[in-house]
């Protein structure tokens, strides 16, 4: 048996939000390719010649990024699980992007004639403009990436991180060739070692990017803390006995969650109720989960566990449920109904001024109680709730003693 369950995209506002950082992204990084390369056609310095390179990589990354996410939103039958992948694939891009910067830089550094740069203090001032929009921008992504879930702007948020520790060193190492001051080694300058600084960083982002990328590509499941939770979620189900297995794994900022439970209860219908609360439970508290695979099993018992609401330890049933200062705990063996273990337990609830019957309720439910035995009528009261919640039966007797009560049952 099992309940699968898919809720309504929920997300499209969110989604539509990362697709706007994205064509931000595209635009700035578009502004600053242009920006550099003519800034490095004045000046002729290969670490803003470099950074210009880079910044041109990304405004064909954050294109590719905006077209991947309008993908990825998209549902076919071809693809039934959606095409939620295509952000990681994305970033494992970005990843190779950033390396192809890499690799001219370092083309560059080894084979391109040296020469003085330019500078003056224009340039210093754009260079510098450019620092402010890529930090004040990287900082935002990361942001809106981290609350909405999309690896795809975090990625971007990263890289623009990177970008703006090597626009620092290629700013530093402009202000430097401004004041004239460069390195004693000939043949390398201060523009070299700035471009080489640059490919430090780039090496760093491009790294962790596509790790991180091919991971979910690769099906690589949920982190453990997630895991943890969703398994906690569960657990607070007094009707789940077993978690057979729970596995779970990313697609795009979207989780997928499949697991297998043993149910107290042989009633369908309540097992597929409770395989419901679990779900929205999980949805809730679990950002970001685009589908909730249960499968369920009934439990099978070799012991029933009755409870029976005491007025004292001699073993007369009380009159009142919530009110009773002892329960007697009484096993049964299901093969040949003989009693295996039965003793008297305090009311922990005895001292509640509101909401006893609820309270002890809930107490014999934690207590994995199958059957409850009263002289009291409690349908429509609380106390019959959370037992029909729980898929513990009620039943009513007149008998006045515990032993007339096992006759009885």
């Amino acid at each position: 048996m099992s309940a699968g369950h898919k809720g309504p995209v929920s997300a499209d506002r969110e989604t539509g939000q990362v697709e706007r950082v994205a064509l931000y992204a595209f635009l700035i990084n578009l502004a600053l390719a242009g920006l550099k390369v003519a800034l490095a056609s004045f000046s002729g310095s290969l670490a803003v010649a470099a950074s210009a390179i880079d910044s041109a990589t990304d405004s064909v990354a954050s294109l590719t990024v905006l077209a991947g996410l309008k993908l990825s939103a998209r549902k076919m039958p071809t693809f039934p699980y959606g095409l939620y992948k295509i952000e990681n694939m994305i970033s494992v891009a970005i990843a190779l992007f950033i390396l192809f910067a890499g690799f001219e830089i370092v083309r560059n550094i080894f084979f391109a004639a040296t020469k003085t740069p330019a500078i003056t203090l224009g340039l210093i001032g754009w260079l510098s403009g450019c620092v402010v929009v890529t930090f004040l921008f990287g900082q935002y992504a990361i942001a809106v990436g981290k609350r909405t879930e999309s690896p795809t702007l975090i990625a971007e948020g990263k890289h623009r991180q990177v970008d703006v520790l090597s626009s620092v060193v290629v700013l530093l190492a402009v202000v430097l060739n401004y004041f004239k001051v460069d390195t004693a080694f000939p043949g390398i300058s201060i523009d070299h070692i700035a471009a080489g600084l640059v490919l430090v960083f780039i090496g760093r982002a491009a790294w962790d990017l596509l790790s991180d990328g091919m991971r979910v590509l690769l099906d690589a499941s949920l982190d453990h803390a997630t895991l943890d939770h969703v398994r906690s979620i569960i657990e607070a189900r007094p009707m789940v006995t077993e978690i057979r297995y729970l596995v779970g794994r990313n697609a795009g900022r979207y989780r997928f969650v499949e697991t297998e439970l043993v149910m107290d209860t042989r009633d369908l219908e309540k097992a597929h109720a409770i395989t419901q609360l679990i779900e929205s439970d999980i949805r809730k508290k679990v950002p970001h989960v685009e589908r909730v695979l249960i499968h369920y099993e009934p439990q099978v018992r070799e012991h029933v566990r009755v409870a029976v609401p005491l007025s004292d330890t001699a073993g007369y049933v009380s009159a009142h449920f919530g009110e009773a200062p002892h329960f007697a705990m009484v096993l049964f063996r299901r093969s040949d109904g003989e009693i295996e273990k039965q003793e008297i337990v305090n009311n922990p609830h005895t001292g509640v001024v509101k909401a006893k019957g609820i309270r002890v309720a809930e107490w014999l439910v934690n207590q994995k109680v199958d059957i409850v035995v009263v002289k009291e009528d409690l349908q429509g009261k609380g106390p019959a709730y959370v037992f029909a919640d729980a898929g513990v039966e009620l039943r009513r007797s007149s008998a006045s003693e515990l032993t007339e009560v096992m006759e009885f049952l």
